[in-house]
């Protein structure tokens, strides 16, 4: 087996490691001033008045689904080409995840099948933009006025993509210009990293004040907000079951020293993404990522799309074995045992989410890549694919 080019990996500098290790050498290694600064500088970046920052993607996704008040039996839309952190969110607030099919160009959520999968016991929309692409806020957004729901958005792909409005207005991902919550995961194979870390974003104070409650068990010790006598400083009182989902300082001073990065980060994937799609433009055999007018993608991922005929896992075999750590994102979330046994999704339910499954593979893409390993993993597909045993034109 050849070195293994992953399909993705963090970008650590000894600048960042002095930070953390500065932190590890100071009174506070968690709960003090650098979770407050991570928060800050991450609005100032996105746009948006709040941020709560937690130990996962998953965490804040959970937490925001608390804060929009998701109980027993209510029924949330989200995407089922996404990781299962997407809906499992809704799952652990009682409710129950409704899927939506899929743009074929995009693999985002589709408005019109938000539209169709909308009841009365709908209450929120979970958008995912997926790879970093984002979706059609602007027309989920009136989807979401229409019928007074809450849109969370997923954003654990997509820190540093920007959405154009038909107003032309640019706005980062992040802004909460078009949803009520915004959610980033910080895991080493995103734009920027804390270990393991998350955000949610807000512009609605109500939903900010929950979110740092459910962070932190529940508890709140803000005078304006108790419901008891104030005995003392020592005073606090637990209004909520929340939970303990705090990050910690020394990796809050690793994610501020990785955001001051993120445009460069944000600039290279785009960079390594036009690479791939001049060197795949004409292979018949492959269909290159979609990016439309009225976005920027941050490419997270880049995800190509096999011609139907070619055996997909033949190609991911003979891609690994030429040291191509390509991946495959995702399988559909309804296919997963457990929503088939608990939740009665079966195959079938949302033909283009598996459909897209059955034919894709994710490419190498990292701001660490060396313009050497791009054209490896340029080169090893354009043999394998384009002039192996694998092309059929």
């Amino acid at each position: 087996m050849k070195k293994i080019i992953p399909y993705g990996r963090q970008w650590i500098e000894d600048d960042e490691i002095k930070a953390v290790v500065e932190v590890l050498k100071s009174d506070w290694v968690t709960q003090g001033s650098k979770v407050e600064e991570f928060e800050r500088r991450i609005t100032e970046y996105c746009g948006a008045k709040f941020a709560v920052v937690v130990s996962s993607g998953t965490a804040a996704l959970h937490i925001a689904c608390l804060s929009a008040g998701i109980e027993k039996d209510d029924e949330v839309i989200t995407s089922p080409i996404t990781f299962v952190a997407s809906s499992n969110c809704v799952l652990y607030c009682g409710g129950r995840p409704v899927f939506a099919d899929i743009e074929e160009d995009t693999a985002n959520i589709a408005s019109g099948e938000i539209k169709k999968r909308i009841a009365s016991k709908t209450k929120a929309i979970i958008p995912v933009h997926f790879a970093g692409h984002p979706c059609d806020l602007e027309t989920i957004g009136k989807i979401d006025k229409e019928h007074n729901l809450i849109i969370i958005e997923d954003a654990c792909h997509s820190l540093g993509a920007e959405y154009r409005s038909q107003k032309l207005e640019w706005v980062k991902i992040g802004s909460c210009k078009h949803s009520d919550m915004t959610v980033f995961s910080f895991h080493p194979v995103k734009h920027i990293t804390t270990g393991e870390g998350g955000a949610v974003l807000t512009n609605n104070e109500d939903f900010y004040e929950k979110l740092l409650m459910f962070r932190n068990h529940g508890i709140t010790k803000e005078k304006t907000r108790l419901i008891n006598k104030n005995e003392g400083l020592w005073y606090y009182e637990m209004q909520e079951l929340g939970f303990n989902y705090r990050i910690t300082d020394f990796q809050c001073a690793l994610g501020i020293k990785q955001l001051e990065r993120v445009d460069d980060f944000v600039a290279r994937r785009r960079e390594i993404a036009d690479k791939y799609n001049e060197a795949f433009k004409d292979m018949e055999a492959i269909i290159t990522p979609c990016e439309k007018e009225n976005v920027k993608s941050s490419y997270h991922l880049y995800v190509i799309q096999l011609k139907k005929g070619l055996n997909r896992k033949e190609i991911f075999d003979a891609l690994r074995e030429e040291g191509i750590g390509v991946q495959v994102h995702y399988i559909p979330v309804h296919l997963q045992p457990y929503y088939q046994q608990n939740l009665g999704y079966k195959k079938g339910d949302y033909p283009k989410a598996e459909e897209f499954y059955e034919r894709t593979l994710s490419l190498p893409l990292f701001p660490k890549m060396s313009n050497k390993e791009i054209e490896r993993v340029i080169r090893i597909v354009q043999k394998i694919i384009h002039r192996g045993k694998y092309n059929q034109w």
